[in-house]
């Protein structure tokens, strides 16, 4: 039998799917909804076989080639032990499945498998330095206990801000100015919202934080020295464990480097490949395992 290769890089926000055959050929690419485990382990199944299914279809393959596919999984919250255990017992139509934490996967790909380390600041974050196949790993205990430097902890601490601009506590900015107009200007709207918001909700604020930082929006560039501060906290922290070598990755990692000191960029690396293809590197790992 032909085994296929699927590496998955599942997160808040989405879930990517590679699909690669024996020789290392691409099949297919696709993304689809939420796949961090925390949030569902039924969610993140459906999402990871929707993009798979997405995937698979470009190389005209189909659900009857689900049983030929070992899956390699790189999601958030599988470092949670009960979700890792609740997930693991669903069922599911392939070949194999591996699943560690979308930090692990990222840094396998950064680093194509060998000693390093990465910080990954998307809507959550998460560093982690592998050396010698062992995880050294840093925050990624989920929002809104954790997750500093990421794009929902950004959101959220904008949302507070827009209150208390809002009870002429803060100064009113553009910024906050865009987070009323979102909400209609009624804050019981606001106060709803959150009561149901997962953190994709607050990071979605993150891109236009970015650009009203570049026009000088004083809130804007609080809250990016704040989060590039507790990304810079992550990065010593990953160091003083022997990381010299550090790729930063996620939606607001790849933008914030311009905010981070001279000191902590010098560890900086650029990244090999993505968390997919460390999914893929998993999968392969676990097709060998079983002979």
């Amino acid at each position: 039998m032909s085994y296929l290769y699927v590496g998955i890089d599942g997160g808040g926000t989405s879930c990517r799917a590679r699909i690669r055959n024996a020789q290392g050929e691409l099949l297919g690419e696709a993304k689809s909804g939420s796949a961090n485990i925390l949030l569902g382990i039924e969610v993140a199944m459906d999402s990871i076989i929707t993009a798979i299914t997405q995937a698979a279809a470009q190389s005209k393959l189909s659900e009857n080639d689900f049983a030929t596919m070992h899956i390699g999984l790189a999601l958030a919250g599988a470092e949670q032990k009960s979700a890792w255990h609740k997930f693991m017992q669903l069922k599911h139509p392939f070949a194999s499945i591996t699943l560690n934490t979308d930090a692990y996967g990222a840094c396998l790909g950064a680093h194509k498998g060998k000693n390093g380390a990465i910080m990954i600041a998307g809507t959550g974050s998460c560093g982690i330095y592998i050396q010698d196949g062992q995880q050294h790993v840093v925050g990624g205990r989920e929002f809104p206990i954790s997750d500093q430097g990421g794009g929902a902890i950004m959101g959220l601490h904008l949302i507070q801000n827009t209150l208390l601009a809002s009870d002429g506590i803060k100064p009113m900015t553009a910024l906050t100015e865009h987070v009323l107009a979102h909400f209609n200007h009624d804050i019981d709207s606001i106060v709803d919202w959150s009561k149901t918001a997962r953190p994709c909700d607050y990071g979605q604020f993150s891109p236009t934080i970015f650009a009203l930082a570049l026009k000088g929006d004083d809130l804007a560039i609080e809250l990016l020295q704040q989060t590039a501060s507790d990304i810079e906290m992550f990065l010593t922290a990953l160091n003083k464990k022997g990381a010299t070598q550090i790729a930063l990755m996620g939606s607001i990692g790849e933008r914030i480097v311009e905010w981070l000191s001279p000191s902590i960029r010098q560890y900086l690396v650029q990244p090999q490949c993505d968390a997919i293809e460390g999914g893929i590197m998993m999968a392969g790992k676990a097709e060998h395992n079983l002979f």
